[in-house]
């Protein structure tokens, strides 16, 4: 068994190639490919055969569909298809992720391959194992995928927020400068010239300014700049279904680095708490002051939460409300982006409207929150000085 396929090496370690797989293919084509891939890129399994090799979805979140390498016909759909892949020999099961035709419009992949080996060497996510043209092979993680309810728990808030300053100690290759602007406007200019061919859609993509959204995002900036918070590796997507808890070993994943990149410390816990909304935008579930300091104790002071001091506590909330603004505008805009693009049966329209909603309805109150801070920061370095 042969292919004509050359294995390289990233960064002298990750094996990588240069075949493609067509999710598109009816299920027992695209499986072909599948374990082809994973022949060609591990090694130990080069030899095995196609009955020794099985294809299985798993779950997935809003923007994936996600398969394990049942033999069974399986329909696959959506923009990126997670497969696992395993032999019937005490091997560990893979999981191979095929990226979508259209998510390059939305997800930086050159950013996300350079970030993995890092993020990998630090036991975040999933190993990176093998990268083909379009996706790639990473280790399977067993364990479950915390739900929206999940995440608002005490307990499990207290694991993310160690788990989210563990990231943002990481030192990850690319950028050190925040990408939320870079981001934020490609999404503006993408979002800004679509032609929608379905008419209802295209009545509704008309009713949004985009001459308000942009002076929007350019006063959300402006002040950023004043704010001047710091900069870490984030994640920038910590909805639920990116953590998954094994029981057994009482250990909690992050994974998904899809939009990772260095950005404020405060717009990656910001991006985090909108998530307790859910898909259903349920914003009252956004959490409270008392809620937020027990994450941000958590956070900062991991080895002894009770320890933080109250200026830290404050400076925190502070940021963190301020770019929950940030991220309603990201999300807003990728949404646009997404309906024009996305496969996926889901109103992103409809998410705009809801998420874009939500900014204008906390705007003045957390707007108000950072002024504050900063007037109150001016006068204490007028009198240093």
């Amino acid at each position: 068994m042969g292919f004509d396929t050359e294995v390289m090496r990233m960064n002298n370690t990750v094996p990588s190639c240069t075949q493609f797989v067509d999710p598109t293919l009816p299920a027992m084509e695209l499986e072909t490919q599948v374990r082809r891939v994973c022949r060609t890129l591990l090694e130990k399994w080069f030899y095995l055969d196609d009955n020794q090799l099985s294809v299985t979805p798993v779950s997935g979140g809003i923007t994936n569909l996600c398969g394990k390498v049942a033999n069974r016909p399986i329909k696959y759909e959506g923009e990126v298809l997670k497969v696992s892949v395993h032999s019937d020999k005490e091997e560990e099961p893979v999981t191979v992720r095929v990226f979508g035709p259209n998510t390059d419009a939305v997800i930086d992949r050159k950013r996300e391959i350079q970030a993995i080996p890092s993020l990998s060497g630090a036991a975040f996510g999933a190993r990176l194992l093998g990268v083909f043209a379009n996706g790639m092979v990473q280790s399977f993680i067993d364990a479950q995928t915390l739900t929206p309810m999940d995440i608002r728990q005490p307990d499990f808030a207290a694991r993310i927020a160690r788990e989210v300053r563990r990231l943002h100690e990481l030192e990850v290759p690319g950028s050190k400068d925040p990408q939320l602007w870079l981001d934020i406007f490609k999404f503006l200019d993408k979002a800004s010239a679509l032609i929608f061919e379905d008419n209802p859609k295209q009545r509704r993509y008309e009713m949004i300014s985009f001459d308000e959204l942009r002076a929007e995002v350019q006063s959300v900036k402006e002040v950023s700049d004043a704010l001047r918070a710091p900069v870490v590796f984030s994640h920038n997507d910590l909805l639920s279904g990116n953590f998954m808890f094994d029981e057994d070993k009482g250990k909690l994943y992050m994974i998904d680095f899809e939009y990772g990149s260095y950005n404020y410390r405060g717009y990656d816990i910001a991006n985090h708490f909108a998530e307790y909304a859910g898909f259903e935008c349920d914003y009252s579930l956004y959490p409270g002051r008392d809620a937020q300091y027990h994450f941000f104790r958590h956070y900062i002071c991991p080895s002894n939460p009770q320890e933080v001091l109250q200026d830290e506590l404050e400076q925190l909330y502070v940021e963190t409300n301020f770019y929950a603004l940030a991220s309603h505008l990201f999300w807003s805009l990728w949404a646009i982006v997404q309906a024009k693009f996305s496969s996926i049966d889901f109103d992103y329209l409809d998410y705009f409207f809801q998420r874009y909603k939500e900014y204008t309805r906390r705007k003045f109150e957390f707007f108000s929150l950072v002024n504050s801070y900063l007037a109150k920061r001016q006068q204490l370095n007028n009198v240093r000085h």
